[in-house]
């Protein structure tokens, strides 16, 4: 049955479940997702405390010659009270005394004989990290959903959580079929055989997306061959193969999954490329079927693949986001399917891959993203507004460029 892109992503997020939970020490949380929401406990900063190594002083002494007593450190459980005419030496970070109004810079003072002339404007709290302006005890700091990353785990860090209920991570099962593939450690036969391009690369690419993978391997075309590979990869979360989907004599991946009693959700897509797309379920494993041709599993898998990882993550943000980017040049098509399109966003514009078919594996690693055009569209002009789907963006140049806003 063929469905609509829209359809076949609803249908991705209606029956992929989530990841179960397990607990673990913060030091290894990073790239997971926290399945609790998360509270402070007590007040950041916990006390009143300096931003600047200066002088503890009154606001009425500003202008005026006070005597400096001793030093306060950062650390120091100091029970000092400040009076009137005097000031206290203190360190970043240290606790603040007791009638200390203000801190001034020790470059902004003038050193005398037994302390300092203060400046003649002194402003209230300047120079102070008040008790709580960070973070107040009971305030929300982390939803459940939240994906982990390292300044997630400050939060964490500075409320002295050392364990979180986390989502498991999705795991994932990768192989090929086509007995025309070789791993690239193997040998072909220039005229008949092809290195198998898929499986590492779609491996690859689930582990950038914080996956646990296993390649299964390469699976000739025949029933208990593919059988074997199957049954294999059936502990994972989610079975990745590429080949073997579409109506060729030597294709029998659909009728190996439906001997293991898949659920099929959707067995084509109204798509370019990528038609025969195949996405379902055998017991509690999702499986994902995708073309053979390297470029349309890839694409394929930004869209199809990355959306199941996502709904299994238990990420709150699970659904894919598109940048605006104007066109840079001018790209007709043939209108009548809804096309995937690879190119380049270099932060303000997109431009479409010079070259690129189904078959090829140079366009991807020359891309950084894709678009997808209407299937009514056959012209998009120069300057025109695209929607453009990241694969992977790393805003770097090759240049050195001024990175000042004005």
């Amino acid at each position: 049955m063929s469905v609509t892109i829209e359809d076949a992503l609803e249908l991705i997020y209606t029956n992929t479940p989530q990841k179960q939970t397990k607990i673990l020490p913060i030091e290894q949380v990073l790239g997971f997702i926290i399945a609790q929401d998360v509270f402070a406990t007590h007040n950041l900063p916990p006390y009143d405390n300096s931003a600047m190594d200066g002088y503890a002083v009154k606001i009425c002494d500003v202008g005026k010659e006070v005597k400096v007593s001793h030093t306060i450190f950062a650390g120091d459980d100091s029970h000092e009270v400040l009076n009137e005419g005097k000031a206290i030496k203190i360190m970043t970070g240290a606790k603040i005394p007791e009638g200390c109004e203000a801190i001034v810079p020790a470059e902004n003072t003038t050193p005398t004989e037994g302390g300092v002339i203060l400046p003649d404007a002194l402003k209230h709290a300047q120079h102070i990290r008040l008790c709580g302006e960070d973070i107040k005890n009971g305030d929300t700091l982390l939803h459940s959903g939240d994906k982990l990353q390292a300044h997630q785990i400050t939060l964490l860090a500075s409320q002295g959580i050392s364990h979180i209920i986390v989502h498991k991570k999705p795991t994932v099962a990768i192989f090929a079929s086509g007995s025309e593939l070789k791993m690239h450690f193997e040998q072909v036969e220039d005229s008949y055989q092809l290195y198998n391009t898929n499986a590492p690369a779609l491996k690859a690419r689930c582990e950038e997306l914080g996956c646990e993978v296993d390649f299964i391997g390469t699976a000739k075309d025949s029933l208990e061959n593919m059988k074997a590979h199957l049954k294999s990869a059936l502990d994972s979360d989610l079975i990745i193969t590429s080949g073997g989907v579409s109506v060729g004599d030597a294709d029998y991946t659909k009728e190996v999954f439906g001997s293991f009693e898949m659920q099929t959700y959707f067995d084509k897509v109204e798509i370019k490329p990528g038609k025969p797309t195949t996405f379902g379920r055998i017991g509690d494993t999702m499986v994902l079927n995708l073309p053979g041709n390297p470029l349309a599993a890839s694409i394929n898998f930004e869209l199809f693949g990355q959306s199941i990882l996502l709904a299994l993550s238990g990420a709150s943000q699970k659904y894919l986001s598109t940048i605006d980017a104007q066109m840079a040049e001018g790209y007709k098509l043939r209108a009548g399917r809804r096309t995937l399109v690879p190119g380049f966003f270099d932060g303000k514009s997109f431009s479409v891959h010079k070259k690129f078919a189904p078959g090829m594996v140079r366009p991807l690693s020359e891309s950084n993203s894709y678009i997808m055009i209407s299937e009514e569209c056959s012209l998009l002009e120069q300057g025109k507004v695209v929607k453009v789907l990241p694969i992977r963006f790393g805003f770097n140049s090759d240049k050195q460029v001024s990175l000042v806003s004005f």
